[in-house]
């Protein structure tokens, strides 16, 4: 089963909820360019996958550590499949996380996220640490300056703007933990997928 959505919108600021900042949000999941689409393959590909994941659940590091290389050579590089990346934070971290990695230039994002998912349990749960501060050497791996980073996780248009692509999900999908996934916006699987089962999905659409 997946993981539900927790703690992100009872711990967020006041600020995040506000009905006022609404439609400002939704201007920015519009135009901000942090908040286009992240994505590997050929837009081309007969077959879209969208998955919604969270930088903290260990059933997505799990998918994105044992599965998803072989979907990437199998599937995405071979034109079969279009494969577009997600934010569903399910907590506050994961959020500050989500908004790295869409700051940091498009071409970096999904080594960012999978390096973010693969050491889990380095900068998210590891005791006795501080996980802003591992998440910021991190982004200094992935190349992003100090200054740009305190920056970004003060950045309160970029936080409602995911947090409201992540509400839309919700409303539209009902979707509620993760990972999920959509194939062609047709076939939704609510929990983490073995690479046959995933593949025989791509398989009946193709």
């Amino acid at each position: 089963m997946p993981v539900t959505r927790r703690t992100l919108i009872a711990t967020a600021p006041a600020l995040l909820l506000a009905p006022g900042l609404a439609p400002r949000a939704a201007r920015a999941a519009d135009t901000d360019p942090r908040m286009s689409v992240r994505a590997a393959g050929n837009p081309a590909a007969k077959v879209h996958v969208e998955e919604w994941f969270s930088l903290t659940c260990t059933h997505c590091a799990r998918f994105a550590g044992e599965v998803f290389p072989e979907i990437r050579t199998r599937l995405i590089e071979t034109g079969k499949v279009y494969y577009i990346f997600r934010d569903f934070p399910l907590d506050q971290l994961a959020l500050a996380a989500a908004m790295i990695a869409r700051t940091l230039p498009p071409e970096r994002y999904e080594p960012f996220v999978l390096s973010l998912l693969s050491s889990q349990d380095r900068w998210a749960f590891a005791r006795d640490v501080n996980p802003q501060d591992e998440l910021q050497k991190m982004a200094a791996l992935a190349g992003m300056p100090a200054d740009l980073f305190q920056k970004t996780i003060a950045d309160d248009t970029l936080r409602q703007a995911i947090m409201d692509e992540e509400n839309r999900a919700q409303a539209q999908y009902k979707i509620e933990g993760t990972p999920t996934f959509r194939f062609n916006d047709k076939v939704q699987v609510g929990q983490e997928m073995t690479y046959d089962d995933f593949a025989q999905k791509v398989a009946s659409l193709a």
